[in-house]
């Protein structure tokens, strides 16, 4: 019975490719990549010849007999187009399954842009939530936001370019203007940026010119002071202790 590993790759920089990544990705049997042209540019790059299949959310059922009919002779490296695979892909449902069949999992320490982006951001790193992909639409974001704003950890984002503009004024609108935030793009390539300031400064930056290239998010935690209830947050606990006969 094989190893499944799970084998993190560059975020931009090939040169931030491990040693021990190489040679797993050499002497796997397959190679699991949620984008196989995407994975090719990575491995002809390497001079790495082993077999590839695809693994993606759209073929994540149907892919996992081909996977495990290789794990049971032999290894299999699982990658994703850039960073850590299982994290904001289907790759966790792939480990999932594989531990539950009774194989072993191996992962490889690595690149990954939510490490790179909160050590960089300048903002406290003991104490970190990340939480995927900001919600698209305003209402969910802004509900997302509220549920957020309260805790002391720094927060981690992905965001797509295109919404950061509007995505920093909410913030700015339900966090407030002056909670930090930084925005860190192009991590680890040719044209790596980090714009560090508080969510009104970074909001009227970007209003008028979006950034170009992928976007990871980087919010302060609240400060102390931040999170004792407003005078309508009391009120509206009143209300459902009232409702509920609780208070007197």
């Amino acid at each position: 019975m094989g190893t499944l590993f799970i084998v993190p790759t560059p975020i931009g920089n090939l040169e931030d490719i491990t040693l021990r990544a190489l040679r797993v990705l050499r002497e796997a049997a397959l190679i699991a990549a949620e984008d196989t042209r995407t994975s090719r540019v990575l491995t002809r790059h390497f001079d790495i010849n082993t077999p590839m299949t695809s693994y993606h959310e759209h073929n994540k059922l149907s892919k996992l007999d081909e996977i495990f009919a290789a794990l049971e002779t032999a290894d299999v490296a699982l990658i994703s187009d850039a960073g850590t695979p299982g994290i904001s892909d289907p790759g966790y449902e792939l480990i999932a399954a594989a531990l539950a069949r009774g194989y072993e999992v191996v992962p490889l320490p690595g690149a990954c842009a939510i490490t790179t982006a909160l050590v960089g951001s300048g903002l406290a790193a003991d104490s970190f939530r990340y939480v995927g992909f900001l919600p698209r639409k305003t209402a969910a974001l802004r509900a997302r936001l509220k549920d957020l704003r309260a805790g002391r950890e720094t927060i981690v984002a992905y965001e797509s370019p295109y919404r950061l503009a509007d995505s920093l004024a909410l913030i700015a609108e339900v966090m407030g203007g002056e909670r930090r935030v930084c925005v860190a793009r192009e991590l680890s390539k040719k044209f790596e940026q980090f714009y560090r300031g508080s969510a009104r400064e970074l909001r009227d930056l970007f209003a008028a010119d979006s950034p170009r290239g992928e976007v990871t998010l980087v919010i302060a935690g609240a400060d102390p002071g931040e999170t004792r209830w407003s005078e309508e947050q009391v009120r509206s606990a009143l209300r459902r202790r009232l409702a509920a006969g609780e208070a007197h």
